[in-house]
């Protein structure tokens, strides 16, 4: 089960446009325009993210990652953004 604790940090990916908001929660902002830049994006995540918010687009860039996590990062939540 994934937890989300109070030492960990919020981030959101994907289109600039749909993501920059969350800016103004504290989260940090990846905005991403390619499936390149959402890749690099996601391998840039510092390791104290534990909570990332994806656009569709993104998360279907993302499927197979989302699908099986690198070690040490299965505890990481996401949510989709509809």
């Amino acid at each position: 089960m994934s937890r989300f604790g109070p030492d960990q940090r919020a981030a959101a990916l994907g289109e600039g446009v749909r993501v920059g908001g969350f800016a103004l929660a504290g989260a940090l902002v990846f905005p991403t325009e390619t499936p390149t830049e959402v890749r690099a994006a996601w391998h840039q995540l510092p390791a104290d993210v534990g909570f990332v918010v994806l656009t569709a687009s993104a998360a279907e860039v993302l499927a197979d990652a989302l699908a099986d996590p690198p070690p040490g990062r299965s505890e990481l939540l996401t949510v989709v953004l509809p």
